[in-house]
């Protein structure tokens, strides 16, 4: 280890670029979350206005935050490390305490009431499963090669997440997949991250259409992969592909289901047929058969589960990918007030403090999960832009520090703390625009919230520190 290391300055040492875009976007959160009180009036006592009003409490917040952020960067950068697994530990009981000490809020058991404030734990335990994560994997020094030790390290995440699942909060829950870019980077086969997003994808469409249909697809699909793979019998699964193509379409026009048996048929014995003629890669064959058999058993499953749902939990699926079956004046409200006032802001704005759809409150929790639309509305496409700009490179600053660690676990950290930021920032902005569910996760730094703000300051607190030792090895 470099002498000269143990006696850097680590605040002189911080990455001031990455610090930076952190205060940047916290000011900006400051600015939108005035904007989007700014008319409701303000009391005229200062300790009213700093714990009655919403930009009071994000003042606070703030200055806890910044507080926070300086002690991160003087605490010695080893403790993270060893105490990785405590403050994980110290994160479940949080989760575990709350299913029984927490006050319920809509619906979901997910925060701690203290002296009029509350205390959001999943945040929290982002935070505490990003240092376990990160501490296992780099324990192997870059040399993970077994099963068992990816189903310890992936359990990790999945733990905190199923407790969160539980309260029940799927938005917070659904963040940690995010970590998955650890396991990525640590060398997990990327065929593994192929299959996992495309049976999340025939999950997604089991929402939306009959497995029936998915199952010919891909059917159709494979058919189409072997008439490229026999040349001397291509001709046979184009005729096939056609005969298939002719019953779905009369199964999909008149509603029978005869023609669907028809369409297996025609595929069974096209598929046999060609196999016997060529006698030869069975196992692309056998593969595709499984490749059909377990997309549309996902399918099915995805299907049985979405029709199992309360109606409510329907519509949520609904606004996100069918909004023609949903109520305009209902579930749909949201989304349309939002899109509406992003689109209302043009190209350069109604200018600050005059969003007329902020100022009324037509889109409702428009301090935290839909914090974005006042900056669409007020600021236009080049604020949003350069909002989603300053996102973007604050991500790749992440990457590009996270390469240059000589430390593993720094490095793993850093890969973390970006997937986590990716998905909420693409998943709050994407939900602003229809474009994602709306699951009520906020855009870091930015929108309104104590819990999320500390929590993002000191996840982001640590990866300074610890760049700003790069020098020294594990």
């Amino acid at each position: 280890m470099p002498k000269h290391s143990l006696n850097r300055n680590p605040i002189a040492s911080v990455d001031w670029v990455l610090l930076s875009m952190l205060l940047a976007l916290m000011s900006i959160g400051w600015v939108m979350i005035y904007a989007a009180g700014f008319g409701q009036g303000y009391p005229d006592s200062l300790s009213d206005w700093l714990f009655k009003t919403s930009v009071g409490k994000q003042t606070l917040f703030i200055a806890i935050s910044l507080g926070l952020l300086l002690c991160t960067l003087v605490i010695d950068h080893r403790f993270w490390r060893n105490g990785a697994f405590i403050i994980y530990g110290l994160t479940l009981l949080l989760l575990l305490g709350v299913l029984i000490f927490g006050k319920e809020v809509k619906g979901a058991r997910s925060w701690y009431g203290i002296f009029g404030f509350s205390l959001q734990p999943s945040e929290f335990a982002k935070f505490g499963a990003t240092l376990a994560v990160a501490s296992f994997l780099a324990g192997y020094r870059g040399q993970v090669r077994n099963i068992q030790t990816w189903a310890i390290a992936i359990g990790f995440f999945v733990v905190p997440a199923a407790l969160i699942l539980i309260q029940p909060d799927a938005g917070s829950a659904l963040v940690f997949s995010g970590l998955l870019l650890i396991l990525y980077r640590a060398g997990l086969n990327a065929s593994l991250f192929v299959l996992a997003f495309g049976a999340a994808t025939l999950l997604i469409l089991g929402f939306v259409f009959p497995p029936s249909r998915i199952g010919l697809l891909l059917l159709g699909f494979s058919l189409l992969v072997l008439a490229f793979q026999f040349e001397k019998t291509r001709w046979y699964f184009m005729l096939g592909i056609i005969g298939l193509g002719v019953a779905v379409h009369f199964y999909l026009q008149q509603g029978s289901m005869w023609y669907l048996p028809l369409a297996l048929a025609i595929t069974a014995f096209i598929g046999l047929g060609a196999f016997w003629y060529t006698k030869r890669k069975a196992s692309l064959v056998g593969g595709l058969t499984a490749f059909v058999l377990g997309g549309t058993a996902l399918a099915a499953i995805s299907n049985f589960l979405f029709n199992s749902l309360a109606p409510h939990q329907q519509d949520r699926i609904n606004v996100w990918l069918q909004p023609s079956k949903c109520d305009p004046r209902g579930s749909l409200y949201n989304v349309l007030q939002s899109k509406m006032a992003i689109g209302s802001g043009g190209w350069q704005g109604k200018g600050f403090l005059d969003g007329t759809l902020t100022k009324l409150q037509y889109v409702p929790e428009q301090t935290t999960d839909f914090i974005f639309c006042t900056v669409g509305e007020e600021h236009g496409f080049i604020g949003a832009f350069f909002v989603i700009g300053l996102f973007v490179a604050l991500l790749l600053r992440l990457v590009s520090l996270a390469e240059r660690q000589r430390s593993l676990f720094a490095q793993y950290y850093m890969y973390g703390v970006a997937g986590i930021l990716f998905i909420h920032f693409l998943t709050n902005i994407g939900m602003t625009m229809g474009l994602m569910p709306i699951i009520g996760i906020p855009l870091p730094f930015i929108s309104y919230g104590g819990s999320s703000l500390i929590a993002f300051t000191l996840i982001m607190g640590v990866a300074l520190r610890l760049d700003a030792t790069r020098a020294e090895r594990e």
